[in-house]
């Protein structure tokens, strides 16, 4: 009986061992899975920055009147800032390239901060020049903030965290614009502009604080060199990517921009539900965030292709369920979903391909992010300008879907070469390129 009882207790206790260890373990796991706050400290600083570009069109008549310029001019206003973001970002990357990334992200905003509360308190030509330098701090760190955010997590973890960064973006086009735009209306139009001051000050706290201040360990190339950025550039196959992420984000973002006006024009809703109908764009803009963040780092031409079929089918879809007030919102939700699947996977890509020298290439993304929200209105103009309806460009957005598939298609064949795959030719490389240190 003694025996028994003792060996009872033993097995009691290895059972509680066990349960214990599988405790333990699962523990870590969900540990090992969390991105670390770092990551979410960029992207709610993205947040704060990109909101200033949103802002503006919100309040472009009182800006017009209030400088007492043309709204032509007022609109200029944008495009400086577009600028500034295009052209001015890789550039900057080169200059930056051996700066302390924590230093650079802080200082970044800094003159983000100073440049936006200097436009607000001078003329039209003070303005117009600090929003060009506002373009280039936020190119600046957009580029340094998404090389940061993969030196912070494991590689298998890259497009995750990087869909996190971009979820910044998303959340001030949907919510830290019209807030902004709001809030311009009860303080003129300085008011929204003075709170991206404020919150982006905050963000920039958060970031000194918050951000290791040397993550480089993680880097898998080691220090930068710029000779090394420029030939990682220089690889056909990122500019394919850049090709397809201009056509993407033009494919998406040329329906959203119009999306207002044809809602008022064609759909007849009152002006009031419209910015519910725009923030349900940004509900499904998370939704595509969280799934292709977990899908792209395993699979990222599923997310491409899911992503990019989906923008063809409810780019056509919407110019049906214009007519239907119910159906229209359904769609709304569904392309903001396609749109965003593509973002973690389209960065994915280029960081797998720019693996060894990531931060120019990060800044080309950035830029051909822009350049693809930035040509939306040329081409809309085509179609309105010769009296077409508002929904036509929503074919246009089908049809700038439509070629990127053939150029995903052309990564994806790239990349399934086997074993000797660009990647590894190109990684090898610029191993041998490197410096002895």
């Amino acid at each position: 009986m003694h025996t028994t009882g003792s060996t009872s207790h033993s097995a009691a206790d290895k059972l509680c061992e066990q349960t214990t260890a599988t405790h333990t373990a699962a523990a870590r796991r969900r540990r090992s899975n969390a991105l670390p706050i770092g990551v979410y400290l960029l992207a709610f600083s993205l947040f704060a920055m990109g909101s200033a570009e949103f802002l503006l069109a919100g309040v472009l008549p009182a800006v017009a009147t209030d400088l007492d310029v043309p709204l032509s001019a007022a609109g200029f206003l944008i495009t400086a800032f577009a600028v500034g973001v295009v052209v001015g970002g890789p550039p900057f990357a080169v200059l930056s390239l051996n700066w302390p990334r924590r230093a650079t992200l802080v200082g970044t905003q800094a003159v983000f901060a100073a440049s936006i509360a200097i436009g607000l308190l001078g003329n039209y030509p003070v303005l117009l020049v600090t929003r060009v330098v506002a373009g280039i701090a936020y190119a600046g760190f957009f580029a340094v903030a998404a090389v940061t955010a993969i030196s912070l997590v494991t590689p298998d973890r890259n497009a995750r965290a990087s869909g996190v960064v971009v979820s910044g973006l998303s959340v001030a086009m949907v919510a830290g614009g019209p807030a902004g735009t709001l809030l311009s209306h009860f303080t003129q139009w300085r008011g929204g502009f003075w709170a991206v001051v404020v919150v982006t000050s905050i963000a920039m706290l958060g970031c000194l604080f918050g951000i290791p201040p040397r993550n480089d360990d993680r880097h898998p190339a080691g220090a930068p060199r710029i000779s090394r950025e420029i030939a990682t550039l220089l690889n056909p196959r990122l500019w394919v990517l850049y090709a397809v992420t201009i056509l993407t984000t033009a494919a998406y973002m040329i329906t959203y921009n119009y999306l207002a006006a044809m809602l008022h024009t064609i759909t007849h809703l009152p002006g009031s539900w419209i910015p519910a109908v725009l923030a349900v764009f940004g509900v499904g803009a998370f939704t595509g965030l969280s799934i292709g963040g977990r899908i792209s780092d395993r699979r990222p031409h599923l997310a491409l292709h899911t992503g990019t079929t989906g923008i063809l089918a409810l780019s056509v879809l919407m110019t049906a369920a214009l007519n239907h007030s119910v159906t229209v919102v359904l769609v709304v939700y569904l392309i903001g979903t396609a749109a965003f699947v593509l973002n973690p996977a389209i960065y994915g890509r280029v960081f797998a391909i720019a693996a060894e020298a990531p931060t120019l290439a990060g800044a080309t993304t950035v830029s051909a992010f822009q350049l693809g929200i930035s040509i939306t209105p040329v081409l809309a103009a085509i179609p309105l300008t010769q009296g077409a309806s508002p929904a036509t460009v929503c074919l246009i957005g089908a049809a700038l879907a439509a070629a990127a598939l053939l150029l995903i298609r052309n990564d994806q064949q790239s990349a399934s070469a086997g074993p000797g795959t660009q990647e590894a030719i190109d990684a090898a490389a610029a191993r041998t390129e490197r410096r002895p240190r």
